[in-house]
């Protein structure tokens, strides 16, 4: 009979949470009792799971002890006010906040590193823009002595939780039906417009999430002084995270080995020349990286270009952790 698991979700009733729990359905994860948490606020929801709907449960009184494995999928906060008593219970838990200090691994550019850790193992799935990146960047370090890395990030607003998304549909409404626009969740209006940060800038001028991108990325690739610099830029689009990339090597890029690489990776769809994905049109829905534009600089043959797009909700958030859990319960047996 095959092994199952007792896990728990914190964060169900979120974005990402559901998610989670359509994929461990989707991916025939051997699940044996789930548990859905989530605040005071949330608890009593309730979450369809194999035929069934799963009652949300309040996650302040839930005992850890009753499962094996735990995905945080709420704010910096919950993790760290629930993560120790997850540990303490012996749970093996991924964290999807960027708040624990935890390896961070997408299984497509550093699985080795889940070889080291000891039980209860504490692993964290990274941002979903650095989830997606490290998917496109990996399969090209064979290839490019990368020396330095230049990303715009266009963000979904879903990124920000069912709030944003919210707002987001509310603004479009009321301008469409010429309403007087009022705003909530974002300082500005948000439907047909670009904001040019996403978060609270620190005194240099960095919203967390920049800061958060290039230190994951540079722990994904395990290239630590590799020089990246990152624009967040807040899009009006529901789901989807799009980035224009430029990589710098320090020697001529072979545009052929680079295209054959992306290619043949794991989790990567590439567009042929002449075409471009969206993330509406392409990936919302799909569980890989759609890359195109792959091309040289206009006057630096050392110089990558490309453009990618993914669902960051699903691929960049809730699948990377379900891969992880994957890799991870050969351990729990």
């Amino acid at each position: 009979m095959t092994q199952s698991f007792d896990i728990a979700i914190v964060g169900a009733t979120g974005t990402v949470g559901e998610t989670l729990v359509q994929i461990l359905e989707e991916r025939n994860f051997p699940v044996g009792n789930l548990h859905l948490l989530a605040s005071l606020e949330s608890a009593g929801a309730s979450v369809p799971f194999r035929g069934k709907n799963v009652r949300v449960r309040e996650v302040e009184k839930f005992d850890f002890a009753q499962v094996k494995l735990v995905f945080f999928a709420a704010g910096p906060a919950v993790s760290l006010s629930f993560a120790p008593r997850a540990s303490a219970a012996g749970c093996t838990l991924i964290d999807l906040s960027g708040a624990l200090t935890v390896p961070q691994v997408v299984p497509e550019a550093n699985a080795q590193v889940l070889a080291g850790l000891k039980a209860p193992v504490q692993v964290g799935s990274p941002s979903s823009s650095a989830a997606a990146l490290a998917v496109v960047l990996a399969p090209l370090r064979a290839h490019l002595d990368l020396q330095q890395v230049s990303v715009t990030a266009c963000l979904a607003v879903s990124a920000q939780g069912r709030e944003a998304v919210s707002e987001l549909a509310r603004q479009t409404a009321e301008l469409l039906n010429v309403r007087p626009l009022e705003t909530g969740f974002f300082d500005r209006q948000m439907a047909f417009n670009l904001l040019a940060q996403v978060g609270k800038p620190d005194a240099q001028g960095h919203v967390p999430l920049e800061r958060r991108l290039v230190s994951e990325l540079r722990e994904l690739l395990g290239l630590p002084l590799l020089k990246i610099s990152v624009t967040c830029v807040q899009a009006p689009v529901f789901f989807g995270d799009s980035f224009t990339v430029a990589l710098h090597s320090s020697r001529a890029v072979d545009l052929a080995a680079v295209s054959a690489a992306l290619e043949g990776a794991e989790s990567i769809e590439l567009v042929e020349a002449g075409d471009y994905p969206t993330p509406v049109g392409d990936a919302v829905g799909q569980d890989v990286v759609y890359v195109g534009r792959v091309r040289t600089g206009i006057d630096d043959a050392c110089e990558l270009n490309l453009w990618a797009t993914v669902d960051n909700v699903r691929k960049g958030a809730a699948l990377n952790a379900v891969q992880l859990a994957e890799l991870l319960i050969k351990d729990l047996v």
